[in-house]
C-alpha cells in the first residue's frame, strides 16, 4: 500500500489545489503500479506553519512564497 506525503507551506495552496495534488499523485502511482493500487494508494497533504521551515537561512511567509510564484 503506497503512502505519499506532500508537505506544503500553510496558506499557499487552497483546498482545490490540494485536491488536485492528491488526484495527480494518485494517478502517477497508478501509472507505475497499475490500476489495482488505486483503492490502496494514500496521499496526505501536510501543511507546515510559517516560521517552522526555511530556505537559504530565512523563513519566508506564505505571502512571500505566493509573490515568488507570481513573479
Amino acid at each position: 500500500m503506497p503512502l505519499v506525503d506532500i508537505e506544503v507551506i500553510e496558506g499557499v495552496f487552497d483546498q482545490t489545489q490540494k485536491a488536485q495534488m492528491i488526484e495527480k499523485v494518485t494517478e502517477a502511482m497508478i501509472e507505475v503500479e497499475g490500476e489495482a493500487m488505486r483503492g490502496v494508494t494514500w496521499v496526505r497533504v501536510k501543511e507546515v506553519r510559517s516560521g517552522q521551515w526555511g530556505i537559504g537561512g530565512s523563513t519566508p511567509s506564505a505571502q512571500d512564497i505566493k509573490a515568488m510564484a507570481a513573479g
